[in-house]
């Protein structure tokens, strides 16, 4: 198997012909990196010196160093390039005119996590609209989706639960990556912009990142491998319950507990330890910060045996409604405000449906709930089919 050439290193080695004598502007995190470790910001400098001349980060801040929801980042100049780095998860979650004023074309060249409610989708969804808004193209330099491009899951979001952590009616793990998911908003939804994609070579839509032979660099504090990742799809509603999802120790959504959990119960709810694709193992650990800090929490590590049997949303509601059921008096669903939303209950922001939490509550079996969105996922499939742009 040829090695992956990510969008990155197809764009250095040629760049696009309408590049010439343009002001370049580029939004990225410590992930944008080559398979050799060196930043886009670097590369670009290089490529084209003088005219870099602006930089844009997204939430989580230009280092990634900033944890979840509402922990804004302030605009920063860039000690090695001198560049002013606007940040689009602070005072604006939207690029302004002023911002994109100082260039001619924005470069994207930013890690994913094949998830709805990464909020790396919805920036660029802004981008999108102020470069069309404003004449001015965007290049979007394509990496891996890390869940791979085939298995999709989960309810579309309804429009009345549009928030930041979701804008378009979408599955949670939608199959596509950040170039296939820009080219399919961008048309389906008239954004209009002068969208130009540099597609990977090498990866298939088989892979995870585990497959393909590039450096994973978190793209965010709290997906700091590539297991990690692999949960989050369905780890991530736990961000709408008291539960905590490992924010706060060394393997966040890997693990899951709270207090109050008796993990025996949680078990024999799930119908044993074992799941399709993986194990659930009993572990006790301390939040250094986060839900029940410096409290020991009881519950599980996710190991994931079988990649291609898991699934992770599918999982993650169970898990919920075990601990729903077995632990009434001590679940809670997590209060407002959630990513700038203050009447909503962050779990329906999150779920994208009210209807979701709903049924679970009255305690319907998941996969009775699951059966309800298989057609909508069908018809989902057939919608982005024109935008793939990986067999």
């Amino acid at each position: 198997m040829s090695p992956i050439r990510p969008g990155l290193e197809k764009f250095i080695a040629n760049p696009p012909p309408e590049l010439e004598g343009q002001r370049i502007g580029l939004l990225c995190n410590p992930a944008s990196i080559d398979r050799s470790y060196c930043h886009a910001k670097d590369l670009i400098q290089q490529r084209f010196p003088g005219r870099f001349t602006a930089l844009f980060s997204p939430q989580h801040g230009f280092y990634s160093e900033k944890q979840d929801n509402m922990v804004e980042s302030e605009d920063l100049i860039d000690p090695e390039t001198g560049l002013t780095v606007f940040s689009l998860y602070g005072k604006s979650r939207i690029p302004t005119a002023a911002m994109l004023d100082r260039i001619d074309i924005l470069l994207i060249d930013l890690q994913d996590a094949g998830t709805r409610v990464y909020t790396f989708a919805t920036t660029i969804s802004y981008c999108l609209e102020t470069a069309s808004e404003m004449d001015k193209p965007i290049i979007l330099l394509d990496r891996p989706n890390p869940v791979n491009g085939i298995q999709i899951e989960g309810n579309q979001l309804k429009r009345s639960f549009a928030s930041f952590v979701g804008r378009y009616p979408i599955p949670m793990r939608h199959g596509m990556t950040l170039g296939e998911y820009a080219r399919y908003i961008n048309a389906a939804h008239d954004i209009g912009c002068r969208l130009q994609v540099i597609p990977m070579d090498g990866w298939r839509r088989w892979m995870y990142f585990s497959d393909t032979d590039l450096p994973w660099i978190p793209p965010s504090p709290n997906l700091p491998t590539v297991q990690s990742a692999m949960v989050y799809p369905g780890q991530v509603i736990l961000e709408g319950t008291n539960i905590s999802e490992g924010r706060g120790t060394t393997t966040p959504f890997e693990v899951l507990g709270a207090p109050f959990i008796k993990p025996d119960k949680i078990a024999a709810f799930m119908g044993g330890y074992h799941f399709p694709g993986g194990v659930l193992r009993p572990v006790a650990f301390e939040p250094m910060f986060h839900k029940w800090q410096h409290e020991i929490c009881s519950g599980f590590h996710l190991h994931i045996t079988e990649p291609r049997v898991y699934n992770a949303y599918q999982t993650s509601l169970k898990l919920v409604q075990a601990v729903m059921y077995h632990h009434p008096e001590k679940f809670e669903w997590r209060a407002p405000p959630y990513e700038y939303e203050w009447e909503k209950l962050p779990i329906d922001l999150i779920l994208g449906d009210a209807a979701i939490r709903e049924r679970l509550e009255r305690f319907e079996p998941v996969e009775r709930i699951e059966a309800d969105w298989q057609d909508d996922l069908t018809d989902f499939q057939e919608k982005i089919r024109p935008y793939l742009l990986y067999g």
